[in-house]
């Protein structure tokens, strides 16, 4: 399988490049030019207790992820290790796996135990192989994939102990695969010189979170007791973002979810939606962004439905598609808040000063952290820890803004209070004029809703429940005014053979133009005409007795049967069925008894062939 040069996301956003300073944290110890190798060999001697990988380290891409340690050594000895691109440890998201190799010779008798650390906590799947001249091969695991308790040492970032005896060289096999961002910063160290730099490290970090958490319970102060908005979204801002890097520095691993390696995969995306949902919340009230510049509000609250939709969905989402898209969007929100910053400042609003000072910091040290999660910017000191020294600035300058701007909204709220003694009884009718008007509105909205659904959507006519409600009043008039009441079930003679031969729009067009016939036959009579179901219609004649309703039923089957119906090019022949029944009126009789006495003369005369009008009961029909 053939490896691949490896490069991230060009020209994401280049000018972040300009933010990156290289910084050369130790010494490179001597090293040797192995005539096979096209990187040197590492020489571990008494003076070395601390080094990084990287110059030393080649590099292959299994592109699906399927390669053994016995196909990773065949590419090895085929010359299928290539050096690392420009030295950089970043590849940004990559698929299948990557393989790192380097030879190492120990001439220092006293460390022959190393520990290994990949100096990124996201790493999913590691694979870590030490293959000694004899044929030995030792082999460990781990990665954020495990849990935390496999790591050979309790640290927040994947760390392996390898045995490198004095003498013979020895080959080191690393195998990464990850979701995440593929950042590959591998570090050798004694026992000795880990628990410095370690004690250095968890220091550094401990002074980060001691500052935030000072700064969290000052504001908590202050918002419990002025009840600003500000301040509580500026307390979930505090809150997320530190969960962030909670989660990306390993230390939400080590410390809060030890035993899953689900939520530490999925604490990454929701971490950074949520981070951004505060972001973008305390930049609205801060910047005042509802009354200064509404446009602005409106994308703003569009990024937080987009990040809190994109939260829930990545609980869902495999890593590889939430995370990177979650990162992707931090570039668009914290650009965005620069420039609400920007326009607020320029429009007067003081305030928004010490907010654009606080947030370039801010946006310059998350935008080299993004870069560096896409592989646009290489991994160094400033990239790595930029994000924590722009945030903490960030936040302090953020504080003294908060304490700014409350000073400028007592003054502001003084003046609006006067304002609105004078306004409150305008706005009052103001808003009590457009409520009337929304009610109007809302009721003849009601209206036309009712209208339509008691309407058949193909025919026009009145649909089966609604004539059901209506002839049950037509019938308690009709007894109270003793008048009499008919009711016509009417059926279109072998509608199905005109689906089966002509389909079913023709057939539609044939129910349409029936229901026309017949309703325009039916309007002098004052009739409830509606569509029963399929081809059947139901008629309530109010005031005629059977012998009127017996003849209004022939006048409408005379009627259809000499009104052929033309469309698509075709002349299609109707004819119907009816069955008539004049309801007794002694207040007993039920909605669904009538129905029953109509559709069984209805029955009768589709037994007695059909295209003809029958009464209900077995005697001989009236003349008509």
């Amino acid at each position: 399988m053939k490896g691949r040069r490896l490069s991230g996301w060009g020209g994401v956003l280049a000018w972040l490049a300009l933010a990156s300073v290289s910084v050369a944290l130790h010494a490179a110890p001597t090293a040797t030019i192995d005539p096979v190798e096209t990187r040197p060999v590492l020489q571990l001697d008494i003076q070395t207790s601390r080094l990084e990988l990287t110059p030393y380290v080649s590099v292959y891409h299994d592109l699906e992820g399927q390669d053994d340690l016995a196909a990773a050594r065949k590419v090895l000895d085929s010359g299928g290790f290539v050096p690392l691109p420009g030295n950089k440890t970043a590849f940004g998201f990559q698929p299948g796996a990557l393989w790192f190799h380097t030879r190492m010779v120990n001439s220092n008798a006293r460390e022959p135990r190393w520990l290994l650390v990949q100096k990124y906590a996201l790493s999913d799947h590691i694979e870590v192989h030490t293959l000694h001249a004899d044929g030995r091969v030792d082999t460990h695991v781990g990665g954020d994939a495990l849990p935390f308790e496999a790591r050979s040492i309790r640290y927040r970032t994947p760390n392996f102990w390898i045995n490198v005896p004095p003498g013979p060289p020895v080959d080191l096999l690393v195998r990464i695969s990850s979701q995440s961002s593929m950042q590959v910063p591998l570090w050798l160290y004694t026992p000795g010189a880990f628990a410095e730099v370690s004690r250095d490290a968890q220091f550094g970090i401990g002074l980060y979170y001691g500052i935030l958490l000072a700064l969290f319970f000052y504001n908590l102060v202050l918002w419990l007791r002025l009840r600003d908005p500000s301040y509580f979204w500026y307390l979930l801002h505090i809150s997320a973002f530190g969960l962030v890097l909670f989660t990306l520095n390993g230390l939400g691993f080590e410390y809060l979810w030890p035993k899953s390696p689900w939520l530490a995969d999925k604490a990454v995306p929701l971490s950074i939606c949520l981070a951004q949902v505060g972001m973008q919340q305390f930049a609205r009230y801060f910047l005042e962004l509802r009354t200064r510049w509404r446009l602005g509000d409106l994308i703003g609250l569009a990024m937080i439905a987009f990040f809190v939709a994109w939260g829930i969905a990545s609980i869902w989402l495999p890593y590889r598609i939430a995370t990177p898209v979650a990162s992707a969007a931090v570039f668009v929100s914290i650009a965005w808040i620069a420039i609400e910053s920007i326009v607020v400042t320029a429009r007067g609003y003081k305030p928004g000063r010490i907010f654009l000072l606080a947030w370039g910091l801010f946006l310059l040290g998350t935008g080299m952290f993004a870069a560096l999660a896409f592989g646009v910017l290489p991994k160094t000191f400033i990239t790595e820890y930029g994000v924590q020294i722009g945030s903490a600035t960030e936040m302090l300058l953020l504080s003294i803004a908060l304490s700014y701007r409350y000073s400028a909204l007592r003054h502001e709220n003084e003046r609006i209070i006067r304002a609105g003694r004078e306004e409150l009884a305008q706005k009052v009718e103001q808003r009590t004029s457009e409520l009337r008007l929304a009610l109007d509105q809302l009721g003849h909205a009601h209206a036309r809703l009712r209208e339509s659904s008691q309407r058949d959507s193909l025919t026009g006519l009145h649909t089966r429940a609604h004539f059901m409600d209506r002839f049950q009043q037509l019938m308690t008039e009709a007894h109270r005014l003793h008048q009499p009441l008919s009711l016509l079930m009417i059926d279109l003679d072998h509608f199905k053979e005109i689906n089966d031969q002509h389909g079913h729009l023709v057939g539609d067009e044939c129910l349409r133009f029936s229901s026309h016939v017949l309703g325009q036959a039916l309007r002098e009579h004052s009739a409830l005409f509606a569509r029963f179901g399929g081809e059947e219609f139901v008629v309530a004649l109010p005031g005629k007795d059977r012998e009127a309703a017996m003849r209004v039923a022939e006048g409408l089957r005379r009627g259809l049967d000499q009104a052929p119906c033309e469309t698509a090019g075709l002349t299609i022949h109707l004819t119907a069925s009816i069955g008539v029944h004049q309801l007794d009126l002694d207040g007993s009789t039920q909605v669904a008894a009538a129905l029953q006495q109509a559709d069984d003369a209805l029955y009768r005369a589709k037994a007695e062939g059909r295209n003809c009008v029958r009464w209900d009961v077995d005697q001989p029909t009236p003349a008509i």
